[in-house]
């Protein structure tokens, strides 16, 4: 099948993917810089205890490839089905809170958990099994619509926020949950085209795991994984924050969260499209060493507005190039059968460097109560992880895995 009439024949399921993935827990990346000044506000939090929201991710490190496995076994649409079913009853109960800041971490303990099987691993595989020419564009469609989903909802939900409050814009996120997890379960569908049927899962033994982890590439894009997340928790639940204290204002810093958004949809277009063409190392070491530059700007004195757009716009453009990266690696270069339990390895990665992160960040805002010591540290980590990819690159290409090639 030629390169666009793939999308063609599999638009309803990548459509079905993107709804799924947008709506699903990946909007929180977005949605948490939103609230966090009106939770902080009205129940007097510090930011130190806010910032440990990050944190409670360390709860995927267990589930996430329990998630993997059930996504390979019973197929995405059915692990999509319990996510979905736990995202408007988390976001009513976060509706509800009575100001205590462990009923927030209980609450959002409890949607993270279950929110995973709205994640990445679940959905990417839907692509991954459909597309092998446009992978790269495919995952780009894909993995953009969360940031297209965020730069629309990030000012809507701002002003619902201001308007009428925190708990109403919970309420509204609940139902548009509800709305658009039913829509993508419909598109993603039933049943899988014949090539991905035959990719069914063996059972993983112990053998077989550790055959996997003894390949030079596995520990590689763990790495890397790990290092380019360690950032995570700016962009997922402190940018706002971060913003106005260097001067922007609440206007400014929502219009600038749309911003990163708009870069992230830009960058993923353009690192997909190159991932069709080009090695995957080589779109790694470019597209992930952007960020490095922005948080270094960050960090400094300059507080002008173009500098915080310009620096907010090239975090954004290299975010989630990694997603994309690894979800290539993992499709081309491991067993398909076991796509989601690899991928789901990598986001255990993900999540326990952006826990990680959150810990550092609570402990230097202990300090001199400003960002800048992180942003350092983000900008040597994200450059070690644009590193990590790039050895790829000297990774033996094994066969191709027989279930992918049948």
């Amino acid at each position: 099948m030629s390169y666009f009439k793939e999308f063609g024949a599999h638009w309803p399921n990548l459509l079905g993917a993107a709804l799924g993935l947008g709506f699903g827990t990946a909007l929180n990346h977005y949605m948490m810089n939103l609230f966090g000044p009106a939770l902080i506000a009205e129940f007097g939090w510090s930011k130190s205890e806010f910032a440990l929201v990050g944190a409670l991710g360390l709860a995927g490190v267990v589930f996430t490839p329990v998630a993997g496995r059930i996504a390979d076994r019973f197929g995405p649409r059915n692990a999509a089905i319990v996510g979905f079913s736990v995202l408007p009853i988390a976001y009513l109960m976060l509706s509800m809170m009575s100001g205590s800041i462990w009923q927030f971490y209980g609450i959002l303990l409890f949607k993270y958990t279950f929110g995973i099987l709205t994640a990445t691993m679940v959905f990417t595989r839907v692509v991954v099994e459909r597309f092998d020419r446009a992978r790269g564009l495919a995952l780009a469609c894909l993995l953009s619509c969360p940031p297209l989903v965020g730069a629309i909802a990030a000012p809507l939900i701002g002003g619902l926020i201001e308007t009428d409050g925190w708990r109403t814009a919970y309420q509204v996120m609940a139902l548009v949950s509800a709305v658009a997890g039913v829509a993508a379960i419909v598109l993603v569908g039933r049943k899988l085209p014949k090539a991905a049927d035959r990719a069914a899962p063996a059972p993983l033994n112990w053998a077989e795991f550790r055959t996997m982890c003894r390949n030079p590439l596995f520990p590689l894009m763990l790495g890397g994984m790990f290092l380019c997340n360690v950032p995570q928790v700016l962009v997922s639940s402190q940018m706002n924050i971060m913003l106005m204290e260097s001067g922007a204002s609440m206007g400014f810093a929502t219009a600038l969260v749309s911003l990163y958004a708009i870069s992230v949809i830009i960058g993923r277009f353009s690192s997909g499209f190159a991932l069709d063409r080009v090695p995957p190392h080589l779109v790694a070491i470019v597209a992930l060493g952007l960020p490095a530059i922005g948080f270094i700007a960050l960090a400094s004195s300059f507080d002008a507005r173009w500098v915080l757009a310009g620096s907010i716009a090239l975090v954004g453009l290299a975010q989630g190039a990694e997603t994309d990266v690894a979800a290539i690696l993992t499709s081309r270069r491991f067993d398909m059968g076991h796509y989601s339990f690899v991928f789901s390895m990598l986001m255990t990665s993900m999540a326990i460097a952006s826990s990680l992160g959150s810990m550092v960040l609570s402990a230097t805002l202990l300090g001199d109560g400003n960002f800048n010591i992180f942003l350092i540290v983000c900008a040597v980590a994200t450059i070690a992880g644009a590193i990590c990819f790039f050895l790829t690159g000297r990774c033996e290409i094994g066969p191709k895995p027989a279930t992918e090639a049948a």
